[in-house]
């Protein structure tokens, strides 16, 4: 019987951290190599990562909701092998290759300095990074209060006070009935990302109607098809957007605000955002300008479903570069979306409804939907935005071969 020290590899996303949201084995329980141990849950999606051994879980390390940095211990493993894990292998999170030369090496363990990580690096969001930055803030003088002394906003502001020679607030008391609820996994990423979003990213938000007799007279006759499929509005917006990027390419770029630079794509790769049972994901839907609007449904359905069911393959939540945003029926008349880092662009959709409109001198009523979108004012002008939508409007309302 060996001891097999596991520790949290870097999954190559080019991260300094995870976020354990969800423990498979409890502490005591044998487990064979290859099932499912941990969930974890990075900038970019959700990973489930397997048990590396056969043996029995000895150790979890990592409440769920806490973060941990690459390299630090994750689980510790009873084996029948006589082989254990040394320092280096363990940092990279893989199984050492037994052999009959091969001294047994004993695991030590070393302590990291509070806030930063295995590799020295201060643990902090990106939020919290580009605020210290702003702020002349060396992070390595900073004592973090998160977990595994990760440094956080309230931090940078405690010492900011104490600078100023200002006590720092206390923390207040919880009144009766007030029940505090610490927020983890899906849900403090989506805090953090739109907190970052909204901070560091001039919005400009124009609504423009779009009259949609045209499109939904199409999408009836469409919808006749039997063989088709239902078809919703959502292809039949994204196949317009697609069109209208071909002669607005200035809006299917990222920018890139720590390095200075724009980087504008051929290819458009669409962001729908889908509310699960977990909070809101961002399936990304590739290569939308290869696609009709019935193949552009289907990749929907696929991907919506496998978002709800917590099935999102990882290339799957990342590289968009515009996002489409509906809440469908609940749409309302109008929205402020919240562009997705680094894009330049979101575009929303808003319920239809009937309104009386005049024409000729009569009122008819007319089928008319707003959208509602907002662009980075760093990069776009209100006019290039404005011309944008004017000719996805037109174009939806001119539906016949999109």
């Amino acid at each position: 019987m060996s001891r097999y020290v596991y520790k949290l590899p870097d999954i190559g996303e080019g991260i300094a951290e995870a976020e354990i949201v969800k423990w498979h084995i409890e502490p005591g329980t044998a487990v064979r190599q290859d099932e499912a141990l941990v969930d974890v849950m990075t900038d970019k999606a959700t990973v489930e990562i397997a048990s590396p051994v056969s043996g029995t879980l000895r150790e979890r390390h990592g409440k769920e909701g806490e973060k941990l940095p690459v390299g630090a211990a994750l689980a510790v493993f009873d084996t029948e092998t006589e082989d254990t894990q040394s320092e280096d292998t363990a940092a990279e999170g893989t199984e050492p290759c037994p052999g009959p030369e091969r001294e047994p090496l004993a695991v030590m363990e070393r302590p990291s300095g509070a806030g930063s990580s295995a590799h020295g690096k201060s643990l902090a969001a990106p939020a919290v990074r580009a605020r210290a930055r702003e702020l002349g803030l060396d992070l390595s003088s900073v004592r973090g209060s998160g977990a595994q002394g990760r440094i956080l906003h309230g931090d940078l502001d405690r010492l900011l006070l104490a600078r100023m020679g200002k006590p720092a607030a206390p923390e207040p008391e919880l009144e009766e009935g007030v029940e505090e609820i610490e927020l983890f996994g899906l849900r403090r990423r989506i805090a953090e990302r739109m907190q970052e979003a909204k901070r560091r990213i001039p919005h400009f938000t124009y609504v423009e109607e779009v009259n949609v007799e045209a499109l939904e007279a199409e999408r009836a006759r469409r919808n006749a098809d039997k063989q088709r499929g239902h078809l919703t509005l959502l292809p039949f917006l994204i196949r317009a957007v697609v069109e209208t990027i071909a002669r607005h390419p200035e809006v299917n770029c990222h920018y890139d605000d720590a390095g200075g630079k724009l980087r504008r794509f051929s290819p458009v790769h669409v962001g729908i955002a889908t509310q699960t049972g977990r909070g809101l994901l961002v399936p990304v839907l590739r290569h939308a300008e290869r696609l009709s609007v019935e193949e552009i449904a289907s990749e929907i359905r696929r991907l919506a479903q496998a978002a709800r069911a917590g099935k999102s393959a990882r290339h799957d939540l990342s590289g968009s570069t515009i996002t489409v945003t509906s809440l469908g029926a609940l749409g309302g008349i109008m929205a402020t979306p919240i562009i997705n880092p680094p894009e330049l662009a979101i575009i929303g959709v808003n319920r239809i409804r009937e309104v009386p409109v005049v024409r000729e001198g009569q009122v008819i009523p007319r089928r008319v939907m707003n959208l509602s979108s907002s662009f980075d004012h760093r990069i776009l002008d209100g006019f290039v935005a404005a011309s944008f939508i004017a000719a996805l409007r037109q174009r939806l309302e001119a539906p016949q071969g999109l």
